[in-house]
């Protein structure tokens, strides 16, 4: 269960090197929002930054998923599919790899390291497990709901 953790930790470190460094995906980006939108250069760098913030939101929002799910899956419970104790080791674990992401990034000449973005991944950390608990929390009302009217009329 850990596998797609790994390959998703994987894409991070590799959008952590110059790879993914803004210089980059600018020159991939600009000429398709210039073909498709006839953007300038200045209207681009807002949106540019825009989708590079969105990217992290996107990468950690669904590492501290995949990492629920790992953590789930090596302290299996038998009467629950949350637990606090998967939510908060899945966050602490998408926290690290947001300061050890940042930390690397701050020694690459391309690229800046910067606690606003440890914040903001951690950020979409913590929401993705806010969104796993309201999403598993409804299930299980929806199930009990439906069979405990079945059990009480015989």
């Amino acid at each position: 269960m850990w596998l797609p953790s790994v390959i998703w930790l994987a894409v991070i470190a590799v959008e952590s090197t110059n790879l993914g460094s803004a210089e980059r995906t600018g020159r991939v980006l600009y000429p398709i929002f210039h073909l498709l939108f006839e953007m300038d250069p200045a209207r681009f760098a807002l949106w540019h930054a825009l989708l590079r913030k969105t990217g992290h939101i996107v990468g950690y929002f669904t590492l501290s998923v995949l990492l629920f799910r790992s953590w789930r899956a090596t302290f299996p419970r038998l009467s629950t599919r949350w637990c606090l104790q998967w939510a908060t080791v899945a966050l602490l674990s998408t926290s690290l790899v947001a300061m050890l992401d940042e930390w690397h990034q701050s020694f690459l000449p391309s690229r800046t390291g910067t606690f606003r973005d440890v914040i903001l991944d951690s950020t979409a950390g913590l929401v993705a497990q806010i969104t796993l608990f309201a999403i598993l929390r409804t299930e299980r009302f929806r199930i009990e709901k439906s069979v405990l009217p079945k059990i009480s009329n015989p």
